[in-house]
Order: C-alpha cells, then structure tokens, then sequence
C-alpha cells in the first residue's frame, strides 16, 4: 500500500485517492488510446470499443455498485432530482470546508472565546440581549483594524466563529442555522463585509506571501489561511443572506436588499466583489499566486454571480419582462414548469442487452432478428423498416417499463408495426397525451420555405416577402399559415435587427456594459479538476486548500484524504459549471452579441472537446460517486459526537440514490455545450468531428428527465451528419428525440436533405460573427478608436473649466503680457457679467 509522502506524491495519487484501500501498486488500469484534440495534452479516444471495455475503476473511485458496470445496463433507476439554482442550504455549507479544515472549528471557538470572556461575565452568547450583541460585534470590527497580523487573524476568526453560528451553545443543526442567520445580519449591519474585502485586498496583493508560496515545492492548508478565514466569512454571509426566510424582520430584508445592491456595484475599489474574484482566478492560473484557495474563491464569485444577478427563476420573469417592453409575445410556456413535470425514458438498449434479449427469444423458439453492430459503444436497434416477421416480441423485456421511450413513431406504429399485445390494466403503460412543447418556427425558415415553393412552382423569387403567394397551390397556403401561426420571434433577433440598424446611423444607441472574459483561466480549473484528467507536473495545482500540513502515514488517514480530494474536484467543476451557465445565460438577456463575445472565447478555448472529454467517462459511476463523509459535514460535525471512523464506514459513503453536485453540475455542463453549438454549423460539426455520439448516448444510461433532453438536443443537431446508417441503427434515440425535444416546424433534422447538411464554409461563419462581435464592441465600448465627429459634446460649463489644459511653450514665457493685455488692461462690467 503507497501513502502520501509529498505533494508531489499527493498530486499524484488525489486523481485516484478513493481507491487506495483496493488498488495494490502493482495493478495496471487499461488507458484508450488517445489522441490530443484541445492543444493542451488533453484527448478523446480514438476507438471506442476500447472505452467501453474499461473496468469500473478506471475513475479511481471504490466499486460500491454490486452490479455489474452500469455502462452495460440498459435498465438504472429513476432519480428522483429537482434541478435548482443551489443545493439545500446544509449542504451548500458544508462544501465550503474540506475535511482537512475540522481541527479549525475549535481553534475559531477558542479565538472568539478570548475576545468575549474579557467584556462579557459568565453569560453565554445566546443569553445576550441585541444591545450587547451589537456592542461585541462592534468591538470585533474595531479590533480587525490592527496593524499586527497574528492579532487580526485571531479577531477575524472570532467572526468567523459568529457567522458559523456559535455552535459550542446550541444543541441541533437547525439551532446552528438560526443564530447563524441572526449573527450574520448583525455582522452586515456594523459593516464587517466592507472590511472583509479590504482586508482580502491586502492578501491578494501580498506580494511577500506570492513570492514564498512560488518557491515552495509543496503547498499546503497553511499556506492560505488568512485568505481561507476572510473567504469563509464572506462565503457565509452571501449564502446566509440569500435564503428567503418568511420570518425574516422587515429590518433584515431592507438590510438584504441594499447588500445585494452594494454587491453589485463598483463601491469595492472601484469595481465590484465578483471582478476582484476573477482577478483572483487569474492571478492563480498564471501562477503568481499558487497558495490561492481556488475552491473558496469560486464559490464566493458563484455565490455572488447567483445573488446579484439572480438564478434561473429570475432569469425567465426578466426574459418575460423583456418581451413585454420589445412588444414581442409572451412566451409559449414556462420552460422551468415543463421540463420539471417531464418524465425520465428508457435508455436506448446496448449491445450485451440486445444479445441477451437474442438469447431469450431463442430458448423461445422465436425466429431471432439480425442485429448489425458497428461497435461495442453503439446502441444499436433494429431497422423498424424491414419487413420480417420477428418483430412481435421486439422490446419484451420493456413491457412494464414506464417510460415513453419505448414509443416509436406513428408511422411506425401504424404501418409497420403489429398490433400491440393488450396488457392488463394495471400494466398498462400510460402515454403523455401531445407533446410537451410548442412548435417554433424562425422568420428565416418561412422565407426559406417560400422561395423554395416559389422557385418549384412559378420560377421566380421575391427575396424576403413573407406575404405575397399569388401563383402557389392551396396547400402551400395552408402551410405557411400554419408556419406563421407558430412563429416565435427571440429578444436576440430584435437586437440583432437593431444592432443593423444602428451601423446605419452611428450616433444612436451608445451604451451597455463590456463583457470582461476570464473564460480561459475557469477552463484551465475545470480540466484540472475533471475526474478524466491525468496528473501532470505542469499542471495547476487545485488541491492547495485541502492538503494537510503533514501528509497521511496510515491506511484510514489515506483514504479519507482520498474522499477529500475526490470531493475537492467535484465541489471545483459544480462551481465553475454554474458561473459559466448564469454567465451566458445573463449576457444573452443582456445584448446577444455579449453572449457571443463569451461563447466564441469559449469556443477558442477549446470548451467543446472539453466537456465531451469529462464526458467520456462511465458517467453513472460519477454520478452516483459517494465521495462524502456526512459525519464530518457542518454543520453536524461540530453538534454531534463524532463517531469513530472506520475504512468499511469510510467505504460506504452515504445512502443516497445520487450525488447532488455531480448530477447539477452534468446538467450544468450540458446547457452550455448546447448554448455554444445552437444555430452554429460550425460548432456542431465540432460535435461530429469529435465523435460525440457516442459519448452522449451513454450519457442517456442517466434516467433523469432533464438530463436526458439536454443530451437529446445535442444529439438531434448532429443527427443530420451522422447518416443514414446511424439513424437507422438508433431509431429508438430519434424516437425519443420526436417525443421530447422541442419540433420545429419545417426543420429536416431526421433526413439530412436540407442545405444545413451540406459542406460548409466553417471558418467564414464563425470570422463573420467575429466581425459583428467586433463592430458591436467598438461602437458601444473603444472610445480610442471612435470618429472624433460622433463623439458628444460636453457643453457643462463646470466641467470644461475643470479640464486640465496643457498651454505652449512660448505663451507660458509670454503669459505676464498676455494676462496684462487681455485682462488688466480692459474694463469688465461685473454687473453685467454677473447678469
């Protein structure tokens, strides 16, 4: 058995530190082979059949699951996952400390002990009325204002002992909750958090304490505690004050509402809180800053990104707002209501399930149907368009399945297939009466599918007249009333419009906010914190907050480093998933050409193969991961006592069907590959280029509803350049595509005859859009380089004499005459001046 016995050998083993109780040193893990797609050593497999051979511990984790690799399953569980902006609030806490942190409850309880004891008699914290609470907590802020930095540490702890709760006097978690909440606002109101940021201020910019953690060739928790106690406390109360509480005092939410304001606003140094966060992101990428708590910190900015700018459900009540004040319609439906009420289906069937449902049919005396296999990753069905007569028992053993995806489409239904055989009526299965969303149909697509009608039938086109049809039969009418009825025009279209108008007529509509991108540096992060990344020595280190000063000597110790480690990462990649999500997602409401600013550096930064890389992995494994120690989480760890571990309690983990943050922060990762290749020709090829199809469709194993549309609507995008063969062979996945993703109209994404499906000239889009993105930016943002003609006039009288002027040479030698000729020298009116 191998323990830690330096960083280096730490770094090593946390990318499979859950594993070290099973895996002996001399046991070899297979590899794919691999080839290098992003240009920064990172690859995807070549050959597929290989990835789907690997053991289940590959990933590094403890095979829990007595079953066999869920990759071969085409049966798994419902799960039962309600997607919000954030987990509960208990475990939002409690991510925010490694379990290398425990030891440090105490040492904060003990720091604020010492600056109570002195002021306060025998009372407890809890026994103190409002006067002396504030009277302590403004004594605390006073004394954080001290030049020695061990004495600002130990106040600044006794404040993080207050927002923690002062959990040494309460006896439950909730209590720890409440006079958390209660402390918190209190510690807002006397003005901690303005203090806090100075302080953290000072930290980033210690160059002293940058230049040591540089040279050190081993990184530790020590390295970053200043900056660990600043960041807990500013964590705690963005997140404490962010929760909706009925009961909160009307004082409270007043105190809520102008935090979130400051939040927001360049009050911090003349910028706000989630800037100085990404400088920190960047600092650490670029290595100047290594001893960074980079989990800390993305938490913080996440915490702060969600809080000020609002989650998902604030982001469809100002989407239909905005429609409201462009005059556009409102929306079709809640898009948030629909995918919540939608159903998980049945994962498309592998290849070791189709040769055992062979198997079965042929004990039955069944004539078998001949099954083709492409490869070993390929869930492959039969072609429903064959007319042979084994068909009655195809799908026997998804009788009782509850699912709509063993639903095929009509057409197959009735001309192809037999009659179903009846099932009792508590066997039934019970079908979604329609589909779960309106059509949509582009303005483009109208004028596409009138020139077409016109150019067939009357040999002339009208270029974008969407309302002469003269000349073209009835059913053509009939068509494009249809069309129309279901046109759906997007707040990004009407910007765009506008955006053209105003090239037109450049003096008009200058203003909006620069999109500032630190897209390369959470990217860097998220493929060091990827569960399918390799450990390498130029890579950066993520795991500088999480190791203990003295590496593990003992087997237990290991291993509970190991879940820490393993716990560190996924923490990292749900944070980072969710600030580029909000980010997009906010910057697309904001200007269109904002989120294309974001979503091309994105893409330039090699987003893409990125997250089909963390993909490309037995996804069910790092969902259902069991990297957590509930008995050392807060807050129960600091009111319980704590049971003795053990390597079997170690190995359990807890009982829960999934892991919250993993399955957030696949969704997460999903919606953004989907915002970056939406309408984009070129990014989907990207997607086939890159052999995604596969990938995806293992991801379908996951029986979760919104999971599985976001991996339907990728796969439908590429559909069409996948070919026939593909389609044929996965007709059950295109089944699922028509039942679950949104249709539009006239779109030919299950044929593959349309222009979209053609060659492309790839790199003129994307520099078309780079040229758009540009005049937008200039126009609005590059006062450098504007016309002097367009720029306005100032005409404040204060404003021009306060101007500094710059005066020649020769009139400062000659300035006596001047001031004795223009002004001494002639008779001013002061009254009719003053007039």
């Amino acid at each position: 058995m191998s323990v830690f016995v330096s960083s280096e050998s730490a770094l090593t083993h946390g990318q499979a530190a859950s594993q070290l109780s099973q895996v002996s040193s001399r046991e070899t893990i297979l590899r794919p082979q691999m080839m290098d797609v992003g240009g920064n050593g990172s690859g995807l497999p070549v050959n597929n059949k290989q990835r789907a051979m690997l053991p289940n511990k590959s990933r590094g984790e403890f095979a829990r699951n007595p079953r066999k690799d869920s990759e071969g399953l085409s049966e798994s569980p419902d799960l039962e996952f309600e997607y919000a902006d954030t987990d509960k609030w208990a475990a939002e806490l409690s991510e925010l400390y490694s379990y290398t942190e425990g030891p440090e409850f105490a040492l904060n309880r003990k720091c604020f002990e010492e600056e109570f004891r002195p002021h306060v008699s025998e009372k407890k914290w809890t026994e103190l009325d409002a006067a002396q609470h504030r009277a302590h907590a403004m004594r605390l802020l006073d004394s954080l204002e001290v030049i020695a930095r061990e004495k600002r540490l130990k106040v600044a702890r006794a404040i993080l002992y207050m927002a923690q709760g002062t959990f040494a006097e309460c006896s439950s978690e909730a209590e720890v909750q409440h006079w958390m909440r209660y402390n918190i606002f209190l510690l807002l109101d006397v003005g901690t958090f303005s203090a806090l940021v100075e302080l953290l201020n000072m930290e980033i910019d210690n160059s002293a304490a940058c230049s040591s953690a540089v040279r050190k060739p081993a990184i530790s928790l020590a390295d970053s505690t200043d900056l660990r106690v600043l960041l807990n406390i500013m964590y705690l109360m963005v997140e404490t004050i962010q929760q909706d509480d009925p009961a909160d005092k009307p004082e409270w939410k007043i105190i809520k509402e102008t935090f979130r304001a400051e939040l927001g606003s360049p009050l911090f140094n003349n910028e706000p809180v989630s800037v100085m966060l990404f400088g920190m992101v960047t600092k650490f990428c670029s290595g100047h800053a290594p001893h960074f708590p980079m989990k800390k910190v993305l938490l913080l900015l996440w915490k702060s990104i969600l809080f000020t700018l609002g989650g998902f459900e604030q982001l469809q009540s100002i989407k239909v707002c905005k429609r409201e004040e462009l005059g556009l319609p409102p929306l079709p439906e809640d898009s948030i209501r629909v995918i919540r009420s939608m159903r998980a289906a049945s994962p498309p069937a592998s290849a070791s399930d189709l040769i055992e449902q062979q198997q079965k049919r042929a004990r039955r005396e069944h004539k078998v149907a001949l099954i083709k296999q492409d490869n070993l990753d390929a869930f492959n069905e039969k072609d429903p368009y064959k007319a042979d007569d084994s068909r009655e028992d195809e799908d026997d053993n998804d009788d009782n399945d509850n699912s709509i995806e063993t639903e095929t489409f009509p057409l197959e239904r009735d001309e192809v297939m037999p009659p179903p055989i009846p099932h009792p009526p508590s066997e039934r299965v019970s079908f979604p009466k329609g589909l779960p969303w309106a059509p949509k149909v582009r303005e483009k697509d109208i004028e596409n599918f009138l020139e077409s009608s016109r150019s067939k039938f009357i040999g002339y086109t009208l270029g974008s007249d969407t309302d002469t049809v003269v000349g073209l039969p009835r059913p053509i009418h009939e068509s494009i009333k249809t069309l129309k009825q279901h046109k759906y025009v997007s707040i990004a279209e009407i910007q765009i419009a506008k955006e053209e108008e105003f090239q037109k007529t450049p003096l008009s509509g200058v203003s909006g906010i620069l999109t500032v991108c630190y897209e390369i540096a959470l990217l860097k992060i998220l493929l060091a914190a990827a569960p399918t990344s390799k450990a390498k020595t130029d890579s950066i280190n993520i795991l500088a907050d999480v190791l203990p000063e003295e590496m593990p000597t003992t087997v237990l110790q290991s291993m509970k480093l190991g879940v820490d480690v393993n716990r560190h990462k996924e923490i990292i990649v749900k944070a980072i998933s969710a600030i580029l999500l909000l980010l997009l997602k906010h910057f697309k409401l904001n200007h269109i050409y904002q989120f294309e600013y974001m979503a091309q550096h994105l893409v330039f930064a090699n987003c893409i193969p990125l997250i089909l890389k963390f993909f490309n992995q037995n996804i069910m494994s790092y969902i259902t991961a069991k990297n957590s120690i509930s008995v050392l989480d807060f807050p129960y760890c600091v009111v319980h006592e704590l049971p003795e571990l053990t390597a079997e309690s170690l190995e359990a983990g807890d009982n829960n069907q999934f892991c919250w943050r993993n399955l957030f922060s696949c969704i997460n990762l999903l919606r953004i590959l989907n915002k970056l290749t939406k309408w984009k020709h070129s990014r989907t090829m990207m997607l086939v280029v890159f052999k995604s199809a596969p990938i995806l469709k293992r991801a379908l194993k996951v029986k979760q509803a919104m999971m599985q549309l976001y991996v339907l609507k990728l796969l439908k995008v590429q559909t069409k350049y996948l070919g026939r063969q593909w389609r044929k062979s996965n007709m059950k996945t295109m089944s699922a595509i028509y039942q679950k993703v949104r249709h539009r109209l006239n779109d030919d994404w299950a044929y593959g005859n349309d222009l979209d499906a053609r060659p492309w000239d790839f790199q003129a889009e994307e520099c078309a859009l780079r040229a758009n993105i540009e005049r937008f930016n200039s126009r609005r943002y590059d006062k450098t380089h504007s016309n002097p003609d367009f720029l306005p006039v100032d005409n404040c009288l204060q404003s021009v004499l306060g101007q500094r002027v710059d005066l020649p040479e020769d009139f400062q030698m000659n300035y006596d005459l001047w001031l004795e000729r223009e002004v001494f020298s002639k008779p001013i009116s002061w009254e009719e001046l003053l007039q």
